[in-house]
């Protein structure tokens, strides 16, 4: 009798326990989220990127052939939307930024015309990120033009980091927009072989980062990378939770 006593009082205690430390592994299991830019001109990879078994974030330019279509087809397969917003270069065709695209000699009312109508553009879109961007994303009056509408819009911003002296960390943080900064790139360079190095940097990254952030695209380099995601997917799922981006934004609450 005794022996049964202590028997249920061991369970009692230890039930709930073990379910505390179960809830407290799944809370701490880290986060990834895949980018995927260049959508809006039915580019190489696009039909494969957008059936990948696990939600990726698209990043779909305005004014383009497909823009719209893209967006609507990533919504219906359960990705997420955000706009990819062409902005100057300092090196780089003019010809590469499409459509609307916002440059640093443009006035404020053209910058805010040109954020606004490319936010509009874009149905279910929740963020922003850039096209390119190294010289736009240096200038601060720029900056806080396109900040200010993704903030008027409910759009958290994504510093794509194409230049290591961004000003955007600096204005978000002033201007109360949220917003995330990318860590890696898979596909800078066009090869299958380096698309596998940023692969198996990630998954090594992720032993150490609580929130990662990885950015490919469609286009030249598109079917490389749809390949080495669908092999490196179940690898990157061992360490992390594939996630939405909106997912990894402190504060950020989605109302679209």
């Amino acid at each position: 009798m005794i022996k049964k006593v202590m028997l249920i009082i061991l369970l009692f205690f230890s039930f709930p326990m073990n379910a505390a430390i179960h809830a407290k592994e799944k809370e701490s299991k880290k986060a990834l989220a895949i980018v995927i830019d260049d959508f809006g001109n039915n580019m190489k990879g696009t039909e494969d990127m957008l059936n990948l078994p696990v939600p990726i974030t698209a990043a779909i330019m305005p004014f383009l052939p497909t823009s719209k279509e893209d967006a609507v087809r990533a919504h219906k397969k359960g990705h997420e939307v955000i706009v990819h917003l062409p902005l100057e270069p300092k090196k780089g065709k003019k010809s590469w930024l499409g459509p609307g695209a916002i440059t640093t000699d443009l006035s404020d009312k053209e910058i805010r015309k040109r954020t606004k109508d490319a936010i509009e553009s874009i149905p279910f879109a929740v963020g922003m990120n850039h096209h390119m961007g190294s010289k736009a994303t240096e200038d601060e009056r720029v900056m806080r033009i396109i900040l200010d509408e993704c903030l008027k819009h409910n759009l958290f911003y994504l510093d794509s980091k194409t230049t290591g002296n961004s000003v955007i960390k600096k204005l978000a943080e002033e201007m109360h927009v949220p917003y995330l900064e990318n860590n890696l790139f898979f596909d800078h360079v066009y090869s299958n072989q380096h698309i596998v190095k940023q692969a198996n940097k990630v998954a090594n990254e992720l032993d150490d980062q609580e929130k990662l952030i990885a950015i490919g695209h469609v286009g030249v380099s598109g079917p490389m990378v749809v390949n080495v995601l669908k092999e490196y997917i179940p690898v990157f799922q061992q360490e992390a939770d594939i996630v939405p981006l909106s997912k990894l934004v402190d504060g950020y609450e989605l109302i679209k």
